[in-house]
């Protein structure tokens, strides 16, 4: 968002695929257990898993959550850098 005097500008950047600059995308989970044992004992413990990933509905690329957010903050860094004002 740039403030520009009282007036209020609204800029929408979007998240595009890396290969084919579509914006659109559809969330896929991926569930699982993991299991490892414990160095004391025979037995096993296990941990309920799900994954949160992205793909691209134009060319099926598929991005991580982390990946996104990632790209968020640099596109976010962007934006500041270039909404700031010079001092005269």
């Amino acid at each position: 968002m740039l403030f520009l005097g009282a007036q209020m500008d609204i800029i929408k950047d979007y998240f595009l695929c890396d290969k084919c600059k579509n914006k659109n995308f559809i969330r896929i989970f991926n569930f699982s257990v993991q299991f490892r044992k414990v160095n004391f004992s025979d037995d096993l413990i296990y941990d309920e898993l799900t994954e949160e990933i992205y793909q691209c509905t134009h060319c099926h690329t598929i991005f991580s959550k982390h990946q996104i957010e990632t790209r968020f903050k640099e596109m976010i860094g962007e934006h500041l850098k270039s909404s700031v004002v010079p001092k005269e």
